[in-house]
């Protein structure tokens, strides 16, 4: 069962570079939930309990992160903060095994793997959230990042899982759509 705290969205609408450069608004949508990690504490080799809170709260997250966008999803990732009562690998538990397939079908498909980070952390701490296109994995335009954190998260016994959808790319992108040849 999934102790759920409460749930962060995190939206930005980027209409200039960081240099000031204006381009085409681009929205990115962030949500995070802090849940109670039923395994802090202890060390198991059976980590389903946690694949199951990516896979209950996936769906819901997933869909409310994209109404919120402004545009159709482009590209997206997805990310955990294990409180420091919990082991790394229990942040990828609830991010890889469940947690995309809700994630694809919210996006409308995804063909590429879906970027993805997890640390250990104190309340406050933040996470750099990944984001990469989601059909093509080579699109250099739409490799990205936001910064996360929840100022009262997470406590020692808790996880903070984190996803997020992109409809565009980095702001003026000049870097190249593919891998270059030599």
């Amino acid at each position: 069962m999934v102790q759920l705290r409460k749930k962060v969205f995190v939206k930005e609408v980027i209409t200039a570079d960081q240099l000031g450069q204006p381009c085409a608004p681009i929205s990115r949508v962030a949500a995070l939930a802090v849940v109670r990690n039923p395994l802090a504490g202890t060390y198991t080799e059976d980590l389903s309990e946690l694949f199951e809170i990516g896979a209950l709260l996936g769906e819901e997250l997933a869909s409310e992160a994209i109404e919120q966008l402004d545009g159709e999803p482009a590209s997206y990732g997805k990310a955990a903060i294990v409180g420091v009562n919990g082991d790394l690998e229990q942040g990828g538990a609830v991010i890889h095994p469940k947690l995309g397939a809700p994630m694809r079908a919210a996006a409308g498909g995804g063909e590429a793997v879906i970027p993805s980070n997890a640390k250990l952390g104190a309340p406050g701490c933040a996470i750099d959230l990944p984001l990469g296109h989601k059909d093509n994995p080579w699109s250099f335009d739409h490799f990205d990042t936001m910064t996360l954190n929840i100022p009262d998260a997470p406590k020692p016994d808790e996880i903070v899982l984190c996803l997020a959808y992109a409809d565009g790319g980095r702001p003026i992108p000049r870097c190249g759509k593919g891998p270059i040849k030599t």
